[in-house]
């Protein structure tokens, strides 16, 4: 949901090409690493419903790649809109 308003966001601003770039592939940059999570969610389902310690790594490991696309998404975009201002 905010793909839908923040893309669209970084096309309107004035801000240099690559700037907008950056913004753009920041949040693009979440959306792939989230369908990778799904799918290694998905693997592990699939594999099995009894719990298994590497099952458990491998989600957690998912998990935290998306808070870190997130992490860098937020960074971004905070460092590039406290420029304008």
């Amino acid at each position: 949901m905010a793909a839908l308003v923040l893309i669209p966001l970084a096309l309107w601003l004035e801000v240099s090409a690559v700037e907008r770039i950056l913004l753009v592939m920041a949040v693009l940059l979440v959306l792939v690493v989230e369908l990778l999570n799904t799918g290694i969610e998905a693997v592990v389902d699939r594999v099995g419903v009894e719990y298994h310690l590497l099952a458990g790594v491998a989600k957690d490991m998912g998990s935290a790649a998306v808070f870190l696309s997130l992490l860098f998404c937020v960074f971004t975009w905070v460092t590039i809109l406290v420029t304008l201002g």
